[in-house]
């Protein structure tokens, strides 16, 4: 428990975003399934945390203070986020709300103080020299806030303003986070020894981040006329296209950096919580081309989506049952040995 990575809810993340996509392509069995999933991991993630929290309080003051596992705290907001649009599918609209109060008063507390910690902080310089692919999460943390209020927005009759204001805002903070994570990462990469070691699962996220600022776009578009959202629609319409092109060309590097890594290099592929770090950008990627393509009369974008998102799900699969091996292994059969 004291090892409790903050990035767990990664899990929540990959498991919604899914489960949202299955929705959007018919498949509401699975979708519901899915979402089970993803709300039991939620409430079992937020436990064992409150529990780490209390018991292991110096382990978790460690964690915000480490570049390389701070930025995982933003999972929560994400995943908090990402459960309260699935259940706003399902008609759930008050959870949505709720859920969005939470995640963004954790979003907006977690966005003065993680970067402080973590970064800011430090003695050590250069802090350029800790940046890695984590530090991205913080920009899928804030288009998830924006996704959250566009969903809720057209429901409720009052604070229409107010959401469209949350969902503009918390969506052009992204944009400018991603850049100014991808300087940090890049100067990362150029200026200090990188070895395959380094190059972990959350390097995925740089992707992520970019298909969810389109999702983010994309149900910006769909939202209900008000004055932010009129004076915007059509910027926030054509970068989510640029983003989505871009998001696709980092696929193949991704996937060569890690064919790299595992079979040029040899480092071992086993099981470790950020690999949820790349499932959640393929589900996401795969949602993000569905609701592009039907935003923005993009059939060819949705169709790319569609056939992405049982990529996702299988990945998510190979995933998940290389977790319960793991968790069996690790918690129920070390207890017995003890």
């Amino acid at each position: 428990m004291e090892g409790l990575t903050p990035g767990y809810f990664a899990l929540v993340m990959a498991s919604g975003i899914i489960s949202v996509g299955m929705s959007l392509e018919g498949f509401d069995v699975l979708s519901l399934w899915l979402l089970i999933i993803c709300a039991s991991a939620f409430v079992v993630l937020l436990s064992l945390t409150a529990w780490r929290f209390v018991a292991y309080r110096q382990a978790t003051n460690d964690d915000f203070n480490d570049p390389g596992r701070g930025f995982g705290f933003f999972t929560f907001v994400a995943g908090t986020n990402v459960l309260g649009v699935r259940l706003g599918i399902e008609g759930y609209y008050e959870a949505t709300a709720v859920l969005l109060v939470v995640s963004g008063l954790a979003w907006l507390v977690l966005g003065y103080v993680v970067p402080w910690t973590a970064v800011l902080g430090r003695e050590e310089r250069p802090v350029v020299a800790t940046a890695n692919g984590t530090w991205f999460i913080w920009v899928v943390a804030s288009q998830s806030v924006a996704i959250s209020a566009a969903t809720i927005e057209p429901v409720f009759e009052t604070g229409r303003r107010e959401l469209a204001l949350l969902a503009v805002m918390s969506w052009s903070i992204g944009v400018f986070l991603y850049a100014a994570a991808g300087v940090f990462v890049a100067l990362r990469l150029m200026l200090y020894k990188f070895g395959p070691e380094e190059l972990t699962p959350p390097y995925w996220v740089s992707m992520g981040a970019l298909a969810i600022t389109v999702l983010a776009g994309a149900r910006i578009v769909e939202m209900a006329d008000a004055p932010m959202v009129d004076a915007t629609r059509e910027l926030i319409a054509g970068l989510s296209v640029v983003f989505w092109a871009f998001a696709t060309w980092l696929i193949p590097v991704l996937v060569a950096a890690g064919w790299w890594r595992h079979i040029v290099r040899r480092v071992p592929l086993r099981y470790e919580a950020t690999l949820w770090s790349i499932i959640f950008p393929l589900g996401m990627y795969a949602v993000a081309g569905i609701y592009l393509g039907r935003a923005d009369r993009l059939p060819l974008v949705g169709m790319i989506g569609a056939v992405e998102l049982w990529v996702a799900f299988a990945a998510w699969l190979l995933v998940l049952a290389a977790m319960v091996r793991h968790v069996s292994r690790t918690v129920l059969f070390g207890a017995r040995h003890r």
